[in-house]
């Protein structure tokens, strides 16, 4: 089972992607944080395989916060989410530590290729 903490100040967002968690085989949604310092805080704690980190959070920032659970040293892995299709976002949130980089769509599609890069994202980063 892949553990998973959503880090995202809109809770429509957090909704989402725990339902989408939800209703993939292998994965459990085990914690959410509104902002970056709350992220730290819970990936400390619970120490998930992965966090789904929105880089834009009120307060600290997905970047910093990204940052800081790599340098804990834990094997958490970090995937950066942002709707800003900009390399700079990509590029910072790689230089911080993040495992990948994952753009929010604004609408869900019909194909799934999108289901698929999310399910191959995610078979990738479970602790060894």
């Amino acid at each position: 089972m892949t553990t998973v903490l959503i880090a995202d100040d809109q809770p429509l967002q957090r909704l989402g992607f725990r339902m989408l968690l939800q209703g993939t085989p292998g994965m459990e949604c085990v914690g959410e944080a509104g902002h970056g310092a709350e992220a730290v805080r819970i990936a400390a704690d619970l120490r998930p395989d992965v966090v789904l980190m929105d880089v834009r959070m009120p307060g600290m920032d997905g970047i910093e916060a990204t940052r800081r659970i790599v340098a804990a040293g834990d094997r958490t892995r970090v995937l950066i989410l942002t709707t800003f299709d900009l390399d700079e976002y990509a590029y910072e949130g790689l230089r911080a530590g993040a495992s990948g980089f994952l753009l929010k769509a604004p609408a869900p599609r019909k194909s799934s290729p999108g289901s698929t890069r999310w399910r191959q994202a995610m078979r990738s980063s479970p602790r060894d």
